[in-house]
C-alpha cells in the first residue's frame, strides 16, 4: 500500500474511535440527562421506598405507683426481633443459626416464614434480653433487624399482681388496673422518617414526623408496706390451714380508699409462663360467698334503730334452738337469756333471728341496702361482683331470720369491707377506690348519700363489736395490744348442689381499728380451711391481729387503749425510761 493510503486509512479509522467515543460520550450525557433530570423524581422515589422508612416510634406506658410513688409496673426500654420474610426466606442456609440465637427449632422458624412469606414484616421475638439481640445482630442475616420496644416489669411481683395486673406482648392492660386504667396508662407512638441499609438496620434518623406520648403516671390508693404485711399473713394462714384459698382487703374509714388487697392463691406477672388461669381471679372482686354471722352487727344495728331495743334489752335464745315453719335455727350451745349485746359476742343465731323476726321485712333490708350489700361498691375493678340481697317483697319468715346471720345473701370481700366501713363511720357506704382520693372528694361523695343508720345506733353496735374480741367474745385472737378492736366473726357452711355441704367452712373476720376512732377496715377470709380448726375466730382472726398491729404501727395511729399496751410501751408513753441497755 502506498504511503498515500496508508494515511488515509489511519485517519478513518482514528475518525471511527472518535465517532465511537463521541456516540458514547452522548448516550452517557443523554442517559444523564435522564437520570438526573428527566427521571429525578421517580428514581429518588424508588432509591427512597427501597432504603428510606417512615416506622413507628414506640411511646412508653405510664407508670403505676402506690401511694407514696414507689413503683409497682414499670417499662423499661427493650428490642424485638423482626424479619422481612421476603429476604429471609431466601437465606436459608441461616436458619439454623439464627434459630439457635433466638433459642427456638428451626422448624419453627420455617413453618413463621413459610406462612408470612409474602409479608415484609414478621416478629421473630417480642422483648428479647440484651445478650440475645447482641447474638442476632452479629449474626449480620439479610432481612434480619431489630425494632425498639418497651417491656413491662413488676416489681412488686405477686404481692400486688391481683391490684396492678398486666399487659400483654403488644402492652395493652389485660387485667386489673392495667385493664381499668388502659386508656391512661397507655401511650401514643410516634414516628420518624430513617433510612435503612440492606439488613434492614436504621444507619440514620432523617427527621421525626411525630413525637411519641408517654402514657400518664398514676398513683394508687395502695400502701405497698401493708400489702406486703397483708400477702405474708395471708399466705401463712391459707399454708398453715391448707386452704384452698384465701383473700383480705384493708379501707381507709375516711376516704374509701384500698389500702391493701391480696389473695391467694396468686401468681407472678414478671414470668407466666406456668401460669394457672385459676390464679388470675382477684376473689376479693370477682368471688361471693354467703358472709354469715359478720352481717349480725347490721342486724343489731337494724333492731336499735327501730326503737324497741337497746344494748340491754333481754333476749331469750334458750333452749339454744328456734323452729321456723318447718326449719330449726340452732345455735353453738344454748345461751340461755342474754342482752342484745351478747348475740354479738356469743354469735347467737337464735338472739339475731328473734331480733329479725321483729322487725318488718323492710327495715331489715333497708339497714342491709344502706351500707351498699348487693350492690356494686363502685370501684371500677374489672369483673367486680355485685353479690347479691334479695328484695324483701319475697321474704318468708324462715328467709327473714336466716338473712339476719348472713345466709341467703352474698358478698363480696371488698364488698363485706366496704359495708364495715360505713359501720365504722356515719353509715354512709363511700365507693370504693384503687387511686388516690383526697378527703375533700371522700366528703362530696359521702353527701350523696342519705344515711338510714343513725350515728347513735352505729356507736352502741361498735362497743357491742368490742365485745368479740375481749374475753369470752369469739375473737379474741383479733386482739391488738394497745388498741380498742371491735370485730365480728363468721364461719359459714358452703354450698353445693344438693344443698349445704358437710365440713366445708368459710372462715371470716371483719373488724375496726382503732374503735373509739375508726381509721382502718379490714375483712379476712379463708376459703375451706382443712387444718384442727375451721372457726373464724381461730383461722381468720389471727390473721386480722397480726396486719393490723402493723398497720397501725406503719400509719402512726395512736393507741387508744393504754391498759393492754405492753409495759414497754406504756412506760414509754407516760415518759419513763424504758430500760434495757442504752
Amino acid at each position: 500500500m502506498s504511503e498515500q493510503g496508508k494515511k488515509s486509512s489511519y485517519r478513518g479509522r482514528r475518525l471511527l474511535v472518535l465517532g465511537v467515543l463521541a456516540l458514547a460520550a452522548g448516550g452517557l450525557a443523554a442517559r444523564a440527562v435522564d437520570l438526573q433530570v428527566l427521571d429525578k423524581d421517580f428514581l429518588q422515589g424508588q432509591g427512597d421506598a427501597r432504603f428510606l422508612r417512615v416506622v413507628e416510634e414506640p411511646a412508653h406506658r405510664g407508670m403505676i405507683t402506690d401511694r407514696f410513688g414507689e413503683p409497682l409496673a414499670i417499662s423499661t426500654p427493650v428490642d424485638s426481633v423482626w424479619a422481612n420474610p421476603q429476604v429471609l426466606i431466601l437465606e436459608r442456609d441461616s436458619w439454623t443459626r439464627l434459630a439457635r440465637a433466638l433459642g427456638i427449632k428451626r422448624a419453627e422458624l420455617e413453618r413463621l416464614l413459610v406462612a408470612r412469606q409474602h409479608k415484609e414484616f414478621v416478629y421473630l421475638k417480642r422483648r428479647v434480653n440484651p445478650d440475645m439481640a447482641r447474638r442476632v445482630t452479629a449474626l449480620e442475616i439479610p432481612g434480619v433487624a431489630l425494632a425498639p420496644e418497651y417491656r413491662r416489669f413488676y416489681p412488686a411481683g405477686e404481692v400486688t399482681a391481683h391490684v396492678v395486673g398486666f399487659t400483654d406482648v403488644d402492652d395493652a392492660g389485660q387485667e386489673g388496673m392495667e385493664l381499668a386504667l388502659d386508656q391512661r396508662l397507655r401511650g401514643v407512638p410516634g414516628a420518624k422518617r430513617v433510612i435503612k441499609d440492606r439488613l434492614g438496620r436504621i444507619v440514620e434518623s432523617v427527621e421525626r414526623v411525630r413525637e411519641p406520648q408517654p402514657g400518664e403516671d398514676i398513683a394508687l390508693s395502695i400502701d405497698r408496706r401493708l400489702q406486703y404485711l397483708a400477702y405474708r399473713e395471708l399466705k401463712a394462714a391459707v399454708r398453715r390451714n391448707r386452704a384452698d384459698a384465701g383473700s383480705a382487703v384493708i379501707l381507709d374509714v375516711h376516704t374509701g380508699e384500698v389500702l391493701a388487697m391480696v389473695n391467694q392463691p396468686a401468681y407472678n406477672p414478671n414470668n407466666r409462663g406456668r401460669l394457672k388461669r385459676s390464679h388470675l381471679r382477684n376473689r376479693a372482686v370477682t368471688d361471693v360467698f354467703e358472709p354469715g354471722s359478720t352481717i349480725k352487727p347490721f342486724t343489731v344495728a337494724a333492731a336499735l334503730e327501730s326503737g324497741r331495743f337497746n344494748a340491754h334489752t333481754p333476749v331469750d335464745t334458750r333452749p339454744g334452738t328456734l323452729r321456723v315453719g318447718r326449719k330449726t335455727i340452732r345455735d353453738f350451745r344454748n345461751y340461755g337469756l342474754i342482752d342484745v349485746s351478747t348475740v354479738i359476742q356469743k354469735s347467737s343465731n337464735v338472739g339475731a333471728s328473734k331480733l329479725a323476726l321483729a322487725l318488718a321485712p323492710e327495715q331489715l333490708w333497708q339497714a342491709y341496702a344502706s351500707v351498699g350489700l348487693g350492690e356494686s361498691t363502685g370501684s371500677g375493678f374489672p369483673g367486680e361482683s355485685g353479690g347479691l340481697l334479695t328484695d324483701f317483697g319475697g321474704w318468708r319468715d324462715i328467709q327473714r331470720a336466716t338473712v339476719s346471720y348472713g345466709y341467703g345473701m352474698s358478698v363480696t370481700t371488698l364488698q363485706l369491707a366496704r359495708a364495715y366501713a360505713a359501720l365504722a363511720s356515719d353509715g354512709r357506704p363511700l365507693p370504693v377506690s384503687f387511686t388516690r382520693r383526697s378527703a375533700e372528694q371522700a366528703a362530696e361523695l359521702a353527701s350523696l348519700y342519705q344515711p338510714v343508720l343513725s350515728e347513735s345506733s352505729l356507736r352502741a353496735v361498735r362497743r357491742m363489736m368490742e365485745r368479740v374480741v375481749a374475753q369470752g367474745g369469739t375473737g379474741t385472737r383479733a386482739a391488738v395490744p394497745g388498741y380498742r378492736i371491735a370485730g365480728k366473726t363468721g364461719t359459714v357452711k358452703k354450698s353445693g348442689a344438693g344443698g349445704y355441704v358437710e365440713d366445708s367452712y368459710i372462715a371470716v373476720f371483719a373488724g375496726i381499728a382503732p374503735a373509739s376512732d375508726p381509721r382502718l377496715v379490714m375483712v379476712v377470709m379463708i376459703d375451706e380451711p382443712r387444718g384442727e380448726q375451721y372457726y373464724g375466730g381461730a383461722v381468720a382472726a389471727p390473721v386480722f391481729g397480726k396486719v393490723m398491729a402493723g398497720a397501725l404501727r406503719l400509719l402512726d395511729i395512736p393507741p387508744d387503749d393504754l391498759q393492754t399496751m405492753p409495759g414497754q410501751r406504756l412506760a414509754l408513753l407516760h415518759g419513763a425510761p424504758a430500760g434495757g441497755a442504752h
